[in-house]
């Protein structure tokens, strides 16, 4: 973590041209000094570099959750831009955070507070609204005869805490000319009123109630009201008693009604609630405990199947399953969860089988896809995973997690070539370029008698220099 700070100041002070006449207007004050075309390439250039940086949540069930919602979301939201790109923080701690170019970054830790899809959603509207008004750009405007500097100060202090550093966030904005970090303060605020409006709006055109926001909001307050540290959120988001009210009165002019809460929320969230248990065990106890309190809990029951998958207790979780399948026998989450049983019990062919049918319900399920090529490397059909990885490939060719295991499974066929290619998107995507241009040089020397492969790579590495070249032309 310690490279990120400096790191991210540099990239801030890459958005602040030496002219604004070098840049087009594209119909706002904030287009004339920060265009949303580099907007888009610093956040793609910062995402890259926190990938590298932080430990991420690579469950497929909970980033094809997040980013489906978000985009339901976006649909719906004033947002022009929807190139969005998304990063799962494997962090307890309540956050999320939206940066310039369309990163949205969620922590574990907001599933686990926010108790109701409502409550989550109310969060990531909040978020898109942020980046719909272009808030980093507006906020470089407001500001653009400032020193570059205070500017960068902007950015790293939001980003390294989102980052998990906010005590050196807070520093960061600290240690920044006093005038000018309490005018930046003031816009804040402003912004904060604005994301907050514009984020209600969206959550009811989205179909969600409105008033969950408002009470997201309490809840955060009395949960760390007398909290020495206070989780991120809080930090880059601050919960005031006149914010609270001024949300909850806009709530309320909004008829009542709207999407609450959901069962597949619930159970994203029994899966996050098992990654931060010490061990399968534990949660197990505690999901049972839930159903000592409630019996018809079926996320409780889902979660104490997922424990009892992970502590090798696959019989169990079968019955569990059976019981959750007898009521809603097309629910992914459970035929997912019953593929894991039959695969750790040897019944690869059953698992194929309710595989297959899955994907005549859900033909472009990202997890189930990924099921299905794990279930392939467990039967040994390397060949056929390769090319059903190939495929995946098109739909989240900037998934480092799929170009990580795209890698290992050419190698696995032989395919040396594409594995250092493979490794190549891979080391790009999480921001170490030194490595991506060695394993293109690697590959290239493979491919030397293959003319057409070669200038591929060659034109791919000429891609990554010219990435690199740009990143350390901030850094300087």
């Amino acid at each position: 973590m310690n490279l990120l700070r400096p790191t991210l100041l540099a990239l801030a002070c890459l958005t602040l041209p030496a002219g604004a006449n070098d840049l087009p207007s594209l119909g706002d004050a904030s287009s004339s000094i920060v265009s949303p075309e580099q907007e888009h390439r610093l956040g793609r250039a910062w995402l890259s570099i926190l990938r590298g940086q932080i430990d991420q949540l690579s469950d497929p069930q909970l980033k094809d959750f997040v980013e489906t919602s978000v985009y339901r979301l976006a649909e719906t939201s004033e947002l022009q831009d929807k190139r969005l790109e998304f990063v799962l923080l494997n962090s307890p701690q309540i956050n999320a955070f939206a940066a310039p170019g369309g990163i949205v970054g969620v922590n574990g830790g907001l599933l686990l507070n926010a108790k109701t899809e409502a409550e989550y959603a109310s969060v990531m509207a909040h978020e898109l609204a942020h980046l719909s008004q272009r808030h980093f750009a507006r906020g470089v405007e407001a500001q653009q005869r400032m020193q570059v500097p205070v500017m960068a100060a902007m950015l790293a202090g939001i980003v390294a805490a989102a980052a998990g550093a906010g005590d050196a966030g807070i520093a960061t904005m600290m240690g920044a000319q006093a005038a000018a970090i309490q005018e930046q303060r003031r816009f804040s605020r402003q912004n904060e009123q604005e994301a907050d409006r514009i984020g209600l709006l969206n959550l009811k055109k989205a179909g969600y109630d409105p008033r969950a926001m408002p009470k997201m909001f309490e809840l955060l307050m009395r949960q760390y009201r007398y909290d020495s540290r206070p989780p991120e959120f809080l930090l880059t988001h601050p919960v005031t008693e006149s914010r609270i009210a001024d949300t909850r009165n806009r709530a309320e002019q909004f008829p009542a009604g709207g999407i609450e809460n959901s069962l597949q929320y619930q159970l994203m969230r029994a899966r996050v609630q098992l990654i931060f248990e010490e061990t399968p065990g534990i949660a197990a106890k505690r999901f049972r405990a839930m159903l000592d309190t409630d019996p018809t809990l079926e996320a409780a029951h889902y979660g104490l199947a997922i424990a009892q998958i992970k502590g090798g207790q696959a019989e169990a979780a079968r019955k569990e399953l059976d019981g959750l399948l007898a009521k809603a026998p097309d629910e992914l989450a459970y035929n997912l969860a019953m593929v894991d049983v039959d695969t750790a019990t040897r019944r690869l062919g059953e698992a194929r089988q309710r595989i297959e049918r899955m994907r005549g319900l859900y033909p472009e399920s990202y997890p189930l896809e990924q099921a299905r090529i794990d279930l392939m490397l467990k039967q040994g059909q390397n060949k056929q995973a390769e090319a059903a990885l190939d495929q995946l490939l098109k739909q989240r060719d900037n998934d480092p997690d799929v170009w990580y295991q795209v890698a290992e499974v050419r190698g696995l066929t032989g395919n040396i070539i594409g594995l250092h290619r493979a490794r190549a998107e891979f080391f790009a995507l999480v921001g170490d370029y030194d490595q991506a241009l060695e394993q293109l040089d690697l590959a290239k020397r493979r491919a030397s008698s293959n003319f057409p492969m070669a200038a591929r790579i060659d034109a791919r590495q000429q891609e990554i220099q010219d990435e690199k070249r740009a990143i350390d032309k901030m850094l300087r």
